[in-house]
């Protein structure tokens, strides 16, 4: 097993937390392997402790035993958005019993829709994203782009495969199975148009009009992906005065071996247009779980002006980011920073590429992608 960043045990000192991932990305295993020693866990996918939680709430103090339970111990909940309703008994048996709870869920639409008690703010909430650079001993490139980082995929012989069932089982029939869609056909053709658009500004007509659905339809298949935490948007970075920004999102799956599998991607070669987006998947889910595990307030966002000049990330009022995917670098390369640069709101900027030399050019910072990612990861690149 891959050693996570994400610490539980210290997270888990401070207050009651929810934990939100996507299926595969090891929430369970990470549970087991940090908190099993000094916590209880109680599983909603087990049907018998489902079906008796489900038809009574209540008996949820009578589970975890409370008379022999020592105070302040953690009880772990998995997959709560399967009976929302036991928010109300852990919330008094936070106030009551000072319990600590980490509530693991896999999506948040069934709790948004039924205006679930998220325990205000009696629980934090965190974070667990697929595999990073930092966790993956030897990390390879070209297996990260085409297969992308779920614990289950990476290390397996046959991932293929694997994307293949998590694809055809999670994305396509669970979904369908909580009835947060009725016309199955055209949420495929959706999925299979928002993958081809991953990282691109959000055009809701020409995915419309590919998914033969209305553009209000597609606007809200969007926000199921998002809140079933298959993806995410990407928000523009508008504070620009000299070259006007433009206000369009971006929408971003959480792993490229989805959007590859998705898209019926079968291999990515290093000089396709492919390879480049998926440099900056990479870059992006990287950037994301970053913030997310540093507890960083940083705002994660691209700037693109109304003249197509654009920078692919921006955090903050920190850094601006731009990826390349070549292998040396040349004039045009940097072209969205300078543009940028000369608005004089970032401290620094970095261009992450495959070109090999390390080199500054203009108060611009070159870095070769893996090492890029390696000094984001020991926070040598400040933020």
């Amino acid at each position: 097993m891959y050693k996570r960043i994400l610490d539980l045990n210290l997270q888990m000192k401070k207050k009651s937390h929810f934990l939100w991932g996507p299926r595969a990305t090891g929430k369970t295993s990470l549970i087991k392997a940090q908190l099993q020693k000094h916590a209880q866990i109680v599983d909603l996918l087990d049907s018998q402790i489902y079906l008796r939680l489900s038809s009574d709430p209540t008996e949820l103090r009578n589970l975890i035993a409370l008379e022999t339970r020592p105070r302040e111990s953690i009880v772990v909940i998995d997959e709560i958005q399967r009976v929302p309703e036991l928010l109300n008994e852990v919330h008094r048996l936070i106030e009551e019993q000072h319990l600590r709870f980490l509530l693991t869920g896999s999506s948040a639409r069934k709790l948004k829709r039924g205006a679930a008690n998220l325990l205000a703010g009696r629980a934090w909430s965190m974070e667990l994203f697929p595999l990073v650079y930092s966790e993956i001993p030897d990390f390879s490139l070209s297996r990260f782009v085409r297969f992308g980082g779920l614990p289950s995929v990476y290390t397996s012989n046959e991932p293929h495969e694997e994307l293949k069932a998590y694809v055809n089982t999670y994305l396509k029939e669970e979904i369908q199975a909580e009835g947060l869609i009725r016309r199955i056909p055209a949420f495929h053709r959706f999925l299979e148009s928002a993958a081809l658009s991953n990282g691109q500004l959000i055009n809701y007509a020409n995915i419309a009009s590919d998914a033969q659905v209305p553009a209000s339809t597609v606007a809200d298949h969007y926000q199921i992906l998002v809140d079933t935490l298959i993806g995410s948007f990407l928000e523009p970075f508008t504070k620009t005065k000299k070259r006007k920004a433009v206000t369009t999102q971006k929408f971003y799956f959480f792993d490229q071996g989805v959007v590859n599998t998705l898209c019926a991607v079968n291999s990515i070669e290093r000089n396709s247009d492919q390879f480049g987006r998926a440099l900056e998947q990479l870059i992006y889910m990287n950037l994301k779980a970053y913030l997310s595990y540093t507890r960083s307030d940083s705002v994660l966002g691209f700037w693109r002006s109304q003249n197509q000049q654009e920078v692919d990330f921006t955090v903050g009022d920190f850094a601006a980011i731009e990826v390349k995917a070549s292998k040396r670098l040349a004039s045009r390369d940097y072209s969205g920073l300078k543009a940028l640069k000369e608005e004089k709101i970032f401290k620094k900027y970095y261009l992450a590429s495959m070109d090999s030399v390390y080199a500054h050019h203009d108060g611009i910072e070159c870095l070769q992608i893996e090492l890029f990612l390696k000094k984001l990861w020991s926070g040598e690149l400040g933020f």
